[in-house]
């Protein structure tokens, strides 16, 4: 149990700090590829507007999921938000469905710091404010768009650590999420480790097909030695 409270024990075989360190050393091209091939899994990528902050952020962490909309009601939320922020657990990567909205900022610089000190590792969320302070934090965040326009009385979360929608993908709680420059990644909690093992084989398969390219070799030729384009 860490210092926040929450256990701590890791779902998977190796140390959850292991799966993010291996997770890291990837690309979500690999990790799409293993998961369309090996599994048949053709609905794992988040939308594609969700983009990093900056091209070299990548995350990797559990799923900590929060459903919200557009709504004018303000009674309970700061509490909420409150809430959901002390509820955040180390090597998490808060996730949020906002149904649609895209005029409002569900995250910023002060948000950012609290996630922070808790050991979050990441956010995908549509809107983001307080931009040059969340760079100097250099925190990776996932987001559609920027506004300066705040939540309160225009936007409010509905729960959190129940299963979302983002796109085609449904994101349970302790899924695993993986993102860089191309975009943001879910992969079941049951087979994520899993995936890392054959991610990490199939980089090692690509590092032959390089070589076989860089020597000139004719693209059928690589096919016909089990390469591929």
């Amino acid at each position: 149990m860490n210092s926040n409270g929450h256990i701590s024990k890791s779902p998977f075989p190796i140390p959850v700090s292991e799966m993010r360190e291996r997770y890291l050393k990837l690309y979500t091209g690999a990790v799409n590829d293993v998961l369309r091939f090996n599994y048949q899994m053709h609905a794992t990528s988040l939308p594609a507007a969700f983009a990093p902050l900056r091209e070299k952020m990548k995350l990797a962490g559990m799923a900590f999921t929060v459903k919200g909309g557009p709504d004018i009601t303000t009674e309970g939320e700061f509490e909420m938000r409150a809430e959901m922020l002390e509820a955040l657990h180390e090597d998490s990567v808060v996730v949020w469905d906002c149904t649609g909205d895209m005029v409002t900022s569900q995250w910023g610089e002060v948000m950012t710091m609290a996630a922070m000190k808790i050991g979050c590792r990441g956010a995908i969320v549509n809107g983001i404010r307080d931009t040059m302070a969340l760079l100097d934090l250099g925190f990776p965040i996932f987001h559609k768009y920027k506004a300066n326009t705040g939540m309160l009385g225009r936007f409010r979360m509905y729960h959190y650590q129940k299963p979302i929608l983002m796109g085609e993908v449904i994101v349970n709680p302790g899924d695993w999420l993986f993102g860089d420059v191309d975009g943001a990644i879910s992969i079941p909690q049951a087979i994520a480790y899993d995936v890392l093992i054959a991610a990490e084989k199939l980089l090692f398969k690509e590092d032959e097909i390089r070589i076989m390219v860089e020597s000139g070799m004719k693209p059928t030729d690589v096919v016909k030695n089990g390469g591929y384009f």
